[in-house]
């Protein structure tokens, strides 16, 4: 599973800025913590490793010290280079009330014994992340907190939903042409990910407090 990327360096010592794909950064980056590189096939780093010695923030930016990184250069030399680790490691560190991207996509998404829809996609954001439901009406983009999605049931595949006022009606007013069916509010964005990713889940999503919608 990718946990982040690697953005920019930090200081003349090694450190490196980091952008994070999962919500538990304590749990992933630990001293000793070992993560393989997704790099192009021309850089030096292709087909190697580096191993954590310590996780820093500054200015609530976190920052990434590896073993391999001795100075500014070793830094500028690994920018953008994408995170993973492997299927053990995701293992050990399996939590409550946290899920894979892949065991999401496809859940009926309920409101009490109404079906909404069906989640077609998560999108990671700093702030929270976003359940892309496919309903009848279009896609919709729920925010992944506990406050609207209260209950995840894999074993049922169903996700429960308490969303406010609006956040489907809207959808179903405006492909129907009634009231208030101009210009819907834009509900999407575009996460930032490097290119190089590829089709891969990211680490996980969870259930967070409610926090401002970054798509508003």
């Amino acid at each position: 599973m990718r946990v982040g990327r690697l953005t920019k360096p930090h200081g003349l010592k090694g450190g490196i800025k980091l952008e994070l794909f999962t919500d538990n950064p304590e749990l992933r980056f630990t001293p000793g913590a070992e993560f393989h590189l997704q790099v192009p096939e021309d850089s030096p780093w292709f087909g190697r490793a580096i191993t954590m010695r310590e996780l820093r923030w500054f200015n609530e930016s976190p920052v990434g010290f590896f073993e391999e990184l001795n100075d500014r250069s070793d830094a500028e030399s690994i920018v953008r280079a994408i995170l993973w680790i492997d299927e053990q490691a995701v293992a050990d560190g399996e939590e409550d009330n946290a899920w894979y991207d892949h065991q999401l996509v496809g859940l009926d998404v309920v409101r009490d014994s109404e079906k909404l829809g069906t989640v077609a996609e998560v999108r990671h954001f700093p702030a929270q992340d976003l359940l892309v439901v496919n309903t009848e009406a279009g896609a919709v983009l729920v925010p992944f907190v506990e406050a609207i999605v209260p209950r995840v049931d894999i074993e049922a595949g169903i996700v429960y939903v308490t969303p406010p006022t609006g956040l489907f009606e809207d959808r179903e007013a405006e492909i129907a042409g009634g009231p208030g069916s101009g210009p819907a509010p834009e509900r999407t964005s575009t996460p930032s990910a490097d290119a190089t990713a590829g089709p891969a889940d990211s680490e996980v999503a969870t259930t967070e407090p409610v926090a401002e919608d970054p798509s508003a």
